[in-house]
């Protein structure tokens, strides 16, 4: 996957309905490209589908959890790029400290979370992870 990949993937994200034409414009390339790009993604198993996002409490059933990361040496642009083509990737953020990012990861089930949890670990320049099942938000009044 190239740069171009990396950010059609990353507008599939934001909207999986924008049309050919518009994606193309975006990324500066012809809609033949954007097409090809896409079949090829679907092919090799990058993109495995399309799907509508809810909010968080239309599905109150689905796994939530967060993922500290931490990243080996100077590859922190190349694994952010990578996991905002993780379909279980919902937020990703740049952190300090111990861990260089903190994902929030959805998925339907405990099965599904398993699967992305494998995804991601195989990322190249993932050194660590660790994750945490999301049980109950409380807030303050």
């Amino acid at each position: 996957m190239d740069e171009v990949d990396h950010k059609l993937i990353s507008l599939l994200r934001a909207n999986a309905r924008t049309s050919v034409a518009t994606l193309a414009h975006r990324l500066g390339v012809s809609r033949g490209t954007v097409s090809n790009r896409i079949a090829k993604l679907e092919e090799q198993g990058i993109i495995v589908g399309y799907t509508v996002r809810l909010r968080p409490d239309v599905k109150p059933d689905q796994i939530n959890a967060w993922m500290s990361i931490a990243v080996e040496g100077n590859q922190t642009r190349r694994v952010i790029a990578e996991l905002l083509g993780e379909p279980a990737v919902a937020i990703l953020h740049d952190t300090n400290g111990r861990w260089d990012l903190l994902a929030q990861l959805r998925a339907e089930n405990l099965a599904e979370m398993s699967k992305a949890l494998e995804r991601i670990r195989l990322i190249k320049g993932i050194s660590n992870t660790e994750t945490s099942i999301h049980l109950v938000t409380y807030r303050a009044s």
